[in-house]
């Protein structure tokens, strides 16, 4: 909802409508490219023993701290080019951030039987995201103009828009049934209207 009510028009209203979609589909690329090379979820027949376990926990910590680490950019870019519309980024990816936090979580606690150890996995795949926003303030601040930073924010539509439909949407088919999955869609859209608009 935000991706396309929010950021695609507001780098399309920018940089113009064919460098706008270029950049969202760019967005979509790198995305889809890092899913590719760094997958962050893994087949369970292979965590079955405490072994076994220990090596998922780790390969999913490593996975989703490299997935949120551009997730973390987002954020940042699109704070910089309107600080309400971040927040509204924030918000959306830190409710997708829970269940891959229960991801890294789970099978090191069964692993490890350390709750601790828990703990600090999930919070060690979590910290990629500020650091990936504050690598972005650190190298890229001094050089971002209106132009640049209205490309990069199509480009976060386009991140956005593929988590969506890779991870978030196979997830919840796995879980519930099609017509409470649709529910939660068009609820999560009027939600997400509405605080737009009430911001």
């Amino acid at each position: 909802m935000i991706s396309f009510t929010e950021l695609l028009p507001e780098s399309i209203s920018n940089v113009g409508y064919l460098l706008g979609l270029i950049s969202f589909f760019a967005g979509v690329f790198v995305i889809y490219i890092i899913d590719v090379f760094v997958p962050h979820t893994y087949e369970k027949e292979g965590c079955n023993s405490s072994k076994s376990l220990k090596r998922c926990a780790l390969l999913a910590m490593v996975g989703i701290a490299i997935h949120n680490f551009p997730e973390g950019i987002a954020v940042f870019f699109s704070s910089l080019a309107d600080i309400e519309l971040g927040i509204a980024i924030m918000f959306a990816i830190a409710l997708h951030n829970i269940p891959e936090g229960i991801a890294v979580a789970m099978p090191t606690l069964y692993a490890s039987k350390s709750k601790k150890k828990a703990l600090w996995y999930s919070f060690l795949a979590g910290i990629a995201e500020p650091i990936g926003a504050l690598i972005a303030f650190a190298f890229l601040g001094a050089f971002i103009d209106n132009f640049i930073l209205h490309l990069i924010i199509g480009g976060v539509a386009g991140v956005m828009v593929f988590i969506c439909f890779d991870e978030l949407l196979p997830q919840a088919y796995e879980r519930g049934n099609s017509h409470s999955i649709i529910f939660g869609i068009f609820a999560g859209m009027a939600v997400m209207a509405f605080s737009l608009y009430l911001l």
